[in-house]
């Protein structure tokens, strides 16, 4: 995997807990996060990314496809290692930046992704960001870990 890979899809949804659904574009606001989208706030997980390599692994366990959001993702992308890297690494996605918060987290017991897919990657592979600053990333854009 590189320093640079695309958005395969964004997603958004209207509350906490449900799959998203792909979208044609999301706006990123700093301070904010995604307009729209259940997850934006002044908090530490505006924005959730996952690779799109993460998925396929499940999917191969699972005999069969995911469709994008499944997992509560807003930016799932392809060619960037994004659970590998560092808490504070800076990305480009789309036009916006952000920057890394956290790394994976804790699933709660009653997990509507994990009872719809059978296991959920985000608590392992997933990473949550805040937005530095504004942009708007759709599906074929760049995804870039800046210096």
């Amino acid at each position: 995997m590189e320093n640079r890979g695309f958005i395969c899809a964004v997603c958004v949804s209207a509350h906490k807990g449900e799959a998203k659904a792909p979208v044609d574009v999301i706006r990123l606001r700093p301070g904010h996060g995604i307009e729209g989208d259940a997850h934006a706030g002044q908090w530490h997980r505006q924005v959730s990314l996952l690779a799109r390599e993460s998925v396929e692994k499940l999917e191969a366990s699972l005999g069969r496809a995911l469709p994008p959001g499944v997992f509560a993702e807003n930016v799932l992308c392809r060619g960037v290692a994004l659970c590998r890297l560092p808490v504070g690494t800076r990305l480009r996605v789309g036009t916006a930046v952000c920057q890394i918060t956290q790394i994976g987290k804790e699933c709660h017991a009653d997990c509507a992704i994990r009872r719809q897919t059978g296991d959920c990657v985000m608590p392992r592979e997933g990473v949550f960001a805040v937005v530095l600053t504004p942009g708007e990333a759709r599906a074929g854009d760049g995804v870039e870990v800046l210096p």
